[in-house]
């Protein structure tokens, strides 16, 4: 049950918020092999000034930013979350996104640190 963060300017939530959420979730279906109804996201739409990033960083050409965060149990290898991030720029670059302007961060924890309706054994 990964759960899902995104950061974005309120202009582009405003433009493409169900887009981008169901282009993100069909790359974890896809990358992650998670059951459709597995779906839990939030979306903090920011104003003008609120995200504050370097645009060359890295020597790459940010005009925006979408910080994707997913919080979800330690048991994917590193292939499958590389391919859930290529997933997720491939889908967002496909509705008109910068793969320049993604950030996608993984933060892990364990079953026991989860309760979502029911206590897992």
């Amino acid at each position: 049950m990964p759960l899902i963060r995104v950061d974005l300017d309120r202009a582009l939530f405003d433009e493409k918020h169900d887009q981008i959420s169901t282009e993100i979730h069909q790359a974890q279906i896809d990358a992650l092999e998670i059951p459709a109804d597995d779906k839990f996201q939030t979306f903090h739409p920011h104003g003008a000034g609120e995200l504050k990033f370097d645009p060359t960083y890295g020597g790459v050409d940010r005009q925006s930013l979408v910080i994707i965060q997913i919080l979800m149990v330690r048991r994917y290898t590193v292939e499958i979350k590389r391919r859930l991030y290529r997933a997720i720029v491939e889908r967002l670059e496909a509705i008109g996104i910068r793969r320049e302007d993604i950030q996608i961060g993984v933060v892990e924890n364990y079953y026991e640190d989860w309760f979502a309706g029911t206590l897992a054994d």
